[in-house]
């Protein structure tokens, strides 16, 4: 049974393409090409990320091949116009490297991704040495969580700790990562806190609250005692 949350180092993969910081700009489109991949992180030493090189940064180099940009133009996109000169890796890549450390939750991971305007992360130890890479396709894996999978950490985690006295007489439903949580409890303003655990448990699509009962008033006992 898969537990949450899972972490950057349970989804990423291990085996990364990468270049050098001397790679030559045909060498990278080469191996871009030969591996289908858009991006690749930079490397130096011992597998240090320094920068990573992607389709973008080559691309100013035909962008701008048959004409000059106008001085309004060199000022606005400075780097591309760098960049369009550009023939190693260190000259092309985009730095420092957006990266992630494998500990990292996917919730931090995408977040990092959709901040940064990126569709994937080098992942990097303590001392930035590249131990993988994950895109926005690995933290997808989770919703291929199975309808069966889900609902076991639902009653678990969720209905037998917030309704002790009552789990019993509650019915979790998954299908397709949506979960449905059907019966009566005692005080119905556990509902948004049930609501937002569920959502937390990775691989949920939505949530369907379709629990009643009666609002806890200043003599009615939580839920559980």
């Amino acid at each position: 049974m898969s537990e949450t949350p899972h972490i950057v180092s349970d989804v990423m993969t291990q085996t990364v393409v990468a270049v050098g910081r001397d790679a030559p700009f045909k060498e990278i489109v080469r191996t871009m090409e030969q591996w289908k991949v858009s991006a690749m992180p930079v490397l130096e030493g011992e597998g240090r990320v320094i920068g990573v090189v992607s389709e973008a940064d080559l691309l100013p180099k035909e962008e701008f091949r048959d004409s000059d940009p106008n001085l309004f133009e060199q000022r606005r996109r400075l780097s591309d116009v760098a960049k369009a000169g550009g023939v190693t890796a260190e000259e092309l890549m985009s730095t420092p490297a957006v990266k992630v450390h494998p500990d990292a939750t996917l919730a931090q991971a995408a977040r990092i991704m959709a901040v940064r305007h990126v569709k994937r992360l080098p992942v990097v130890d303590q001392v930035g040495v590249l131990q993988g890479i994950v895109s926005r396709a690995d933290l997808l894996k989770v919703f291929l969580r199975s309808d069966e999978d889900i609902e076991e950490e639902v009653r678990r985690t969720v209905v037998s700790y917030l309704f002790p006295a009552f789990s019993h007489a509650i019915h979790v439903n998954v299908h397709e990562g949506v979960v449905t949580l059907r019966g009566h409890i005692r005080d119905t303003s556990l509902i948004s806190v049930a609501v937002r655990l569920v959502r937390a448990v990775e691989g949920v699509v939505d949530v369907e609250p379709q629990l009643t009962g009666q609002s806890a008033g200043p003599d009615r006992p939580e839920e559980g005692q």
